[in-house]
């Protein structure tokens, strides 16, 4: 614990703070003056809640004590003054603040005492701020006016239920002229619960019927486009129609339409199953015939050549015919003079020879082939034809 400095403690009663720390008391002669009051301020001990308020009340009182004489004066209205005591400390306040007022006011006691029967009234107007009266001041000549149409003020009081619920009512009215305005020509966006205005389906329908149009623009275009394909294609059918004719069971004069033979066009004589194509002037036999032609087994399979005895050969061959004989198993071709063996799978088994007597010999084939040894041994496989 620390004392104060001596030069701070000189002369005064030592006391201490809320935390026991000592510090500078009241001076001797501050308590000598404390004594000789103590009748006093044991009167005032009595009345310590009453000191309290006041206590509260001091500016205000500062600013009462210049009127005195005007207090005295309105001390003679006590009656008055006890019904403006009911007033709360706020509304008091609001009074002490314009002592200028309360001054003038003085001299109007029976004003005063009038006022007094309107307590409730001006406690009301006290709950005002200054801003607010100060406002009301300025408007005298309206109030003056509003006077003489007090009872049209009444009625309205009387009614402001109504007149509440007629501008709720207006608001709202207000409100659903906007919103049908929105239904009739929002177009920016949905107008509730997802549904769009009566503008917004008109735009929409008609980019619909500018689509539709344009539909049906390209359907035209389409047809059109289709017309000319089937146009072309019954062209170009009508073009293969007059150059392939058909089967027919003999030579046609005129193409399928009646006119004139195109050069190359062709047709099947089903008769004699063949193909004639018209040179310009005749019908001329085509290279082959379904008789004539070369079958074969399959894809991958065999070609079926005609086949035959020595006998049964061509009688007028030509050079280049070829087929299989079976008397001698083996592939023959006709050169331009004489048949030849060709060689090939199926040949001559034997070879007959004939030796310097004029026996004949048989000397065994090897598909077709004559195996001959030399002097060194080897053997040579020597085609037969």
């Amino acid at each position: 614990m620390t004392l104060p400095r001596k030069a701070d403690r000189a002369g005064k009663y030592l006391a201490f703070d809320e935390d026991g720390n000592p510090e500078p008391g009241p001076t001797s002669t501050n308590v000598d003056d404390v004594a000789a009051i103590a009748d006093e301020i044991e009167a005032v001990a009595a009345i310590d809640t009453q000191v309290a308020t006041v206590a509260g009340q001091s500016a205000q009182i500062a600013t009462l004590a210049p009127i005195s004489s005007s207090i005295t004066t309105v001390a003679s209205i006590s009656a008055s003054v006890v019904a403006v005591g009911a007033l709360s400390s706020a509304q008091l306040t609001a009074i002490a603040g314009s002592t200028d007022e309360m001054a003038i006011l003085a001299p109007l006691s029976d004003e005063m005492v009038a006022l007094a029967a309107i307590d409730t009234e001006i406690a009301q107007v006290a709950a005002l701020n200054t801003s607010d009266i100060s406002a009301l001041a300025a408007q005298t000549a309206d109030i003056a006016a509003l006077g003489p149409i007090s009872a049209d003020i009444t009625t309205v009081a009387d009614n402001i239920v109504d007149v509440q619920n007629a501008e709720e009512n207006a608001t709202a009215a207000a409100a659903s002229a906007i919103l049908a305005n929105d239904w009739a020509t929002k177009t920016s966006g949905a107008v509730a619960g997802g549904e769009y205005s009566a503008k917004y389906h008109a735009q929409a329908a008609s980019s619909s019927a500018s689509s539709a149009s344009t539909s049906a623009t390209n359907a035209s275009n389409s047809a059109t486009a289709a017309a000319n394909s089937a146009t072309a294609a019954a062209a170009s059918y009508d073009s293969f129609d007059d150059r392939y004719l058909g089967a027919k069971s003999s030579a046609p004069s005129v193409d399928n339409d009646g006119n004139a033979l195109l050069t190359g066009a062709i047709y099947w004589n089903t008769t004699g199953n063949q193909l004639y194509v018209w040179t310009g002037s005749a019908w001329d036999a085509a290279a082959f015939t379904t008789s004539g032609g070369v079958a074969k087994t399959s894809d991958t399979g065999s070609a079926v050549i005609p086949s035959g005895t020595d006998a049964q050969r061509d009688g007028a061959p030509a050079a280049g015919y070829f087929r299989f004989n079976t008397d001698s198993d083996s592939f023959e071709g006709y050169d331009g003079t004489a048949w030849g063996a060709i060689g090939g799978g199926g040949g001559a088994t034997t070879l007959t020879v004939t030796n310097r007597s004029g026996s004949g010999v048989s000397v065994p084939l090897t598909n077709g082939f004559l195996a001959v040894t030399n002097r060194s041994g080897s053997t040579i496989n020597v085609p037969v034809s």
